[in-house]
Protein backbone atom coordinates (compact mmCIF):
# COMPACT_ATOMS: atom_id res chain seq x y z
CA UNK A 1 0.00 0.00 0.00
CA UNK A 2 1.49 3.18 -1.08
CA UNK A 3 1.04 6.53 1.12
CA UNK A 4 1.59 10.24 0.10
CA UNK A 5 4.12 11.46 1.65
CA UNK A 6 4.42 13.68 4.90
CA UNK A 7 6.42 17.35 3.86
CA UNK A 8 9.88 17.63 4.78
CA UNK A 9 8.71 20.72 6.45
CA UNK A 10 6.47 18.30 9.27
CA UNK A 11 9.57 15.97 9.66
CA UNK A 12 12.47 18.31 10.07
CA UNK A 13 11.97 19.80 13.23
CA UNK A 14 10.86 16.25 14.62
CA UNK A 15 14.77 15.29 13.71
CA UNK A 16 15.97 18.20 14.25
CA UNK A 17 15.07 18.26 17.97
CA UNK A 18 16.05 14.42 18.28
CA UNK A 19 19.79 15.13 17.04
CA UNK A 20 20.13 17.77 19.19
CA UNK A 21 18.63 16.63 22.54
CA UNK A 22 20.90 13.21 21.78
CA UNK A 23 24.35 14.53 20.39
CA UNK A 24 24.39 17.60 23.08
CA UNK A 25 27.34 19.77 22.91
CA UNK A 26 29.93 17.78 21.91
CA UNK A 27 28.69 15.03 19.61
CA UNK A 28 29.57 11.84 19.55
CA UNK A 29 32.75 11.28 21.22
CA UNK A 30 32.90 7.34 21.27
CA UNK A 31 32.96 7.60 17.40
CA UNK A 32 35.35 10.58 17.56
CA UNK A 33 37.74 8.34 19.55
CA UNK A 34 37.45 5.03 17.44
CA UNK A 35 37.15 5.91 13.55
CA UNK A 36 40.03 6.39 11.61
CA UNK A 37 40.62 10.14 9.62
CA UNK A 38 38.39 9.69 6.44
CA UNK A 39 36.91 6.72 6.97
CA UNK A 40 33.55 5.72 5.54
CA UNK A 41 30.74 3.18 6.48
CA UNK A 42 27.90 1.52 4.50
CA UNK A 43 25.77 0.16 6.66
CA UNK A 44 21.72 -1.29 6.18
CA UNK A 45 18.41 -0.69 7.84
CA UNK A 46 17.35 -4.66 8.75
CA UNK A 47 13.26 -5.92 9.86
CA UNK A 48 13.97 -8.52 12.62
CA UNK A 49 10.06 -8.60 12.68
CA UNK A 50 7.55 -9.04 10.63
CA UNK A 51 5.35 -5.57 9.88
CA UNK A 52 4.70 -2.65 7.92
CA UNK A 53 7.44 0.30 7.55
CA UNK A 54 6.46 3.80 8.07
CA UNK A 55 9.13 6.78 8.54
CA UNK A 56 11.65 5.90 6.20
CA UNK A 57 11.76 9.87 5.64
CA UNK A 58 12.15 10.62 9.09
CA UNK A 59 15.14 7.99 8.95
CA UNK A 60 17.01 9.35 5.99
CA UNK A 61 16.81 13.01 7.53
CA UNK A 62 18.51 11.57 10.79
CA UNK A 63 21.60 11.25 8.46
CA UNK A 64 21.47 13.97 6.13
CA UNK A 65 20.90 16.97 8.52
CA UNK A 66 24.21 16.31 9.63
CA UNK A 67 26.12 15.64 6.36
CA UNK A 68 24.14 16.63 2.92
CA UNK A 69 26.86 13.96 1.39
CA UNK A 70 25.56 11.33 2.64
CA UNK A 71 23.84 8.33 0.11
CA UNK A 72 20.72 7.39 1.73
CA UNK A 73 18.79 4.82 -0.36
CA UNK A 74 15.76 3.25 0.18
CA UNK A 75 14.57 -0.40 -0.75
CA UNK A 76 10.85 -0.45 0.27
CA UNK A 77 8.17 2.18 0.87
CA UNK A 78 6.19 3.19 3.40
CA UNK A 79 3.11 1.41 4.05
CA UNK A 80 4.45 -1.92 2.51
CA UNK A 81 4.24 -5.12 4.41
CA UNK A 82 8.23 -6.57 5.75
CA UNK A 83 9.56 -9.68 6.44
CA UNK A 84 12.82 -10.87 8.80
CA UNK A 85 15.73 -10.12 7.01
CA UNK A 86 14.09 -7.45 4.56
CA UNK A 87 16.17 -4.66 4.07
CA UNK A 88 14.62 -1.53 4.31
CA UNK A 89 17.42 0.57 3.32
CA UNK A 90 20.98 1.65 3.35
CA UNK A 91 22.85 4.72 3.96
CA UNK A 92 26.80 5.24 3.25
CA UNK A 93 28.77 8.31 4.70
CA UNK A 94 31.42 9.11 7.24
CA UNK A 95 31.66 7.06 10.04
CA UNK A 96 30.71 10.07 12.51
CA UNK A 97 27.71 10.94 10.35
CA UNK A 98 26.02 7.16 10.17
CA UNK A 99 26.96 6.69 14.01
CA UNK A 100 25.82 9.86 15.19
CA UNK A 101 22.81 9.72 13.45
CA UNK A 102 22.14 6.32 13.93
CA UNK A 103 20.07 6.23 16.86
CA UNK A 104 18.04 9.06 16.11
CA UNK A 105 16.95 6.95 12.46
CA UNK A 106 16.19 3.77 14.55
CA UNK A 107 13.91 5.42 17.21
CA UNK A 108 11.83 7.21 14.61
CA UNK A 109 11.77 3.91 12.06
CA UNK A 110 11.19 1.29 14.10
CA UNK A 111 8.08 3.49 16.64
CA UNK A 112 6.45 4.78 13.47
CA UNK A 113 6.82 1.16 11.96
CA UNK A 114 5.23 -0.57 14.77
CA UNK A 115 2.19 1.63 14.73
CA UNK A 116 1.78 1.38 11.01
CA UNK A 117 2.18 -2.95 11.85
CA UNK A 118 -0.66 -2.88 14.34
CA UNK A 119 -2.90 -0.26 12.82
CA UNK A 120 -2.61 -2.77 9.30
CA UNK A 121 -3.43 -5.75 11.81
CA UNK A 122 -6.72 -4.16 13.02
CA UNK A 123 -7.21 -2.70 9.58
CA UNK A 124 -7.02 -6.76 7.97
CA UNK A 125 -9.15 -8.02 10.97
CA UNK A 126 -11.81 -5.68 9.52
CA UNK A 127 -11.48 -5.92 6.23
CA UNK A 128 -15.10 -6.21 4.60
CA UNK A 129 -17.00 -4.58 6.96
CA UNK A 130 -17.01 -0.97 5.59
CA UNK A 131 -15.83 0.36 8.97
CA UNK A 132 -12.20 1.80 9.17
CA UNK A 133 -9.64 2.16 11.74
CA UNK A 134 -9.21 5.46 13.02
CA UNK A 135 -6.51 7.08 15.85
CA UNK A 136 -7.04 10.07 18.02
CA UNK A 137 -5.09 13.10 19.60
CA UNK A 138 -3.42 10.72 22.46
CA UNK A 139 -0.18 11.15 20.75
CA UNK A 140 3.53 12.10 22.06
CA UNK A 141 3.83 15.37 22.29
CA UNK A 142 5.94 16.97 19.58
CA UNK A 143 5.24 13.61 17.45
CA UNK A 144 1.32 13.77 16.43
CA UNK A 145 1.74 14.74 12.81
CA UNK A 146 4.38 11.77 11.82
CA UNK A 147 2.38 9.79 14.61
CA UNK A 148 -0.58 10.07 12.21
CA UNK A 149 1.03 9.93 9.12
CA UNK A 150 1.76 6.07 10.37
CA UNK A 151 -1.41 5.65 10.79
CA UNK A 152 -2.37 6.11 7.32
CA UNK A 153 0.36 4.46 6.58
CA UNK A 154 -0.91 1.27 7.87
CA UNK A 155 -4.22 1.66 5.93
CA UNK A 156 -5.49 3.52 9.13
CA UNK A 157 -7.53 7.14 8.64
CA UNK A 158 -7.34 10.13 11.00
CA UNK A 159 -9.27 11.68 13.74
CA UNK A 160 -8.66 15.55 14.44
CA UNK A 161 -5.47 17.20 14.26
CA UNK A 162 -6.34 19.79 16.75
CA UNK A 163 -9.24 20.52 18.57
CA UNK A 164 -9.82 23.50 16.04
CA UNK A 165 -10.63 20.81 13.30
CA UNK A 166 -13.76 19.61 14.55
CA UNK A 167 -16.40 20.42 17.49
CA UNK A 168 -16.25 17.08 19.77
CA UNK A 169 -18.86 17.54 22.79
CA UNK A 170 -18.01 15.01 25.96
CA UNK A 171 -19.27 14.48 29.37
CA UNK A 172 -17.17 17.71 30.77
CA UNK A 173 -18.50 19.66 27.90
CA UNK A 174 -22.07 18.77 28.51
CA UNK A 175 -21.05 20.00 32.20
CA UNK A 176 -20.52 23.07 30.82
CA UNK A 177 -23.58 23.97 29.26
CA UNK A 178 -25.43 23.10 32.61
CA UNK A 179 -25.82 19.24 32.08
CA UNK A 180 -28.03 20.18 28.97
CA UNK A 181 -27.48 17.90 25.65
CA UNK A 182 -29.85 20.49 24.05
CA UNK A 183 -27.86 23.47 25.28
CA UNK A 184 -24.69 22.28 23.96
CA UNK A 185 -25.92 20.73 20.54
CA UNK A 186 -27.07 24.55 19.99
CA UNK A 187 -24.12 26.57 21.35
CA UNK A 188 -21.91 24.08 19.54
CA UNK A 189 -24.37 24.53 15.91
CA UNK A 190 -24.43 28.34 16.32
CA UNK A 191 -20.52 28.91 16.80
CA UNK A 192 -19.66 26.20 14.12
CA UNK A 193 -19.18 27.45 10.65
CA UNK A 194 -20.82 26.00 7.22
CA UNK A 195 -18.04 23.17 6.87
CA UNK A 196 -17.12 22.14 10.88
CA UNK A 197 -18.73 18.95 11.95
CA UNK A 198 -20.00 18.56 15.35
CA UNK A 199 -20.08 14.82 17.09
CA UNK A 200 -21.14 14.33 20.10
CA UNK A 201 -19.81 11.55 23.03
CA UNK A 202 -23.00 9.51 24.39
CA UNK A 203 -22.28 6.91 26.61
CA UNK A 204 -25.76 5.23 26.64
CA UNK A 205 -28.85 4.52 24.08
CA UNK A 206 -30.94 6.54 26.07
CA UNK A 207 -28.24 9.31 25.66
CA UNK A 208 -28.29 8.93 22.36
CA UNK A 209 -32.28 8.87 22.37
CA UNK A 210 -32.22 12.14 23.47
CA UNK A 211 -29.61 13.37 21.08
CA UNK A 212 -31.23 12.31 18.38
CA UNK A 213 -34.32 13.87 19.37
CA UNK A 214 -31.85 17.20 19.82
CA UNK A 215 -30.79 17.42 16.39
CA UNK A 216 -27.32 19.10 14.90
CA UNK A 217 -24.64 16.28 15.85
CA UNK A 218 -22.94 14.84 12.44
CA UNK A 219 -21.59 12.04 14.50
CA UNK A 220 -22.13 10.44 17.19
CA UNK A 221 -19.11 8.91 19.60
CA UNK A 222 -20.44 5.21 21.09
CA UNK A 223 -18.41 5.78 24.04
CA UNK A 224 -17.26 1.91 25.47
CA UNK A 225 -20.69 0.19 23.91
CA UNK A 226 -21.54 -3.61 23.67
CA UNK A 227 -21.26 -4.86 20.27
CA UNK A 228 -25.18 -5.28 20.82
CA UNK A 229 -25.39 -1.95 21.61
CA UNK A 230 -23.33 -0.88 18.79
CA UNK A 231 -26.10 -2.45 16.76
CA UNK A 232 -28.97 -1.33 18.03
CA UNK A 233 -27.15 2.53 18.45
CA UNK A 234 -26.79 1.87 14.50
CA UNK A 235 -30.11 1.27 13.88
CA UNK A 236 -31.41 4.44 16.15
CA UNK A 237 -29.00 6.59 14.09
CA UNK A 238 -30.17 5.06 10.51
CA UNK A 239 -27.66 6.68 8.50
CA UNK A 240 -28.09 10.34 9.83
CA UNK A 241 -25.39 10.77 11.12
CA UNK A 242 -21.60 9.20 11.28
CA UNK A 243 -21.25 6.13 13.65
CA UNK A 244 -17.77 5.85 15.70
CA UNK A 245 -16.93 3.09 18.19
CA UNK A 246 -14.30 3.82 20.86
CA UNK A 247 -13.30 2.73 24.16
CA UNK A 248 -11.27 -0.51 24.85
CA UNK A 249 -11.04 -2.17 20.95
CA UNK A 250 -8.20 -4.59 20.76
CA UNK A 251 -7.65 -6.79 17.60
CA UNK A 252 -8.86 -9.55 18.67
CA UNK A 253 -12.30 -7.91 19.06
CA UNK A 254 -12.43 -5.53 16.52
CA UNK A 255 -14.07 -7.34 13.90
CA UNK A 256 -17.05 -8.09 16.28
CA UNK A 257 -17.47 -3.94 16.61
CA UNK A 258 -16.90 -3.21 12.90
CA UNK A 259 -20.04 -6.23 12.37
CA UNK A 260 -22.04 -3.92 14.26
CA UNK A 261 -22.64 -1.89 11.56
CA UNK A 262 -20.21 1.68 12.66
CA UNK A 263 -18.32 3.37 9.85
CA UNK A 264 -15.57 4.27 12.50
CA UNK A 265 -13.29 2.54 15.36
CA UNK A 266 -10.93 4.77 17.11
CA UNK A 267 -7.89 3.75 18.78
CA UNK A 268 -6.27 6.11 20.87
CA UNK A 269 -3.74 2.98 22.20
CA UNK A 270 -2.89 2.78 18.00
CA UNK A 271 -0.29 6.06 18.89
CA UNK A 272 0.40 6.29 22.58
CA UNK A 273 1.72 3.02 23.66
CA UNK A 274 2.29 0.55 20.90
CA UNK A 275 5.22 -1.57 20.79
CA UNK A 276 7.88 -0.11 18.49
CA UNK A 277 9.07 -2.46 15.51
CA UNK A 278 12.18 -4.30 15.65
CA UNK A 279 14.64 -2.82 13.00
CA UNK A 280 18.59 -3.17 13.26
CA UNK A 281 21.15 -1.22 11.88
CA UNK A 282 24.21 -3.26 10.40
CA UNK A 283 27.69 -2.23 9.19
CA UNK A 284 28.07 -3.89 6.11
Amino acid sequence: MSVPALSRLLWEPVVRASLLEDLGAGGDVTSQALMRPGQVLRASFRAREPGVVAGLDGACLSFTLLDPQVHFTSHKADGERIVPGDILAVVEGRAETVLSGERTALNLLSHLSGIASVTRRVADAISGTGARVCCTRKTLPGLRAVQKYAVRAGGGSNHRYRLDDAILIKDNHIALAGGNVETALAAARERAGHLMSIELEVDTLTQLEAALACGGADAFLLDNMTPEELREAVRMVDGRAVTEASGGITPETARSVAESGVDVLSLGWLTHSVRALDIGLDIV
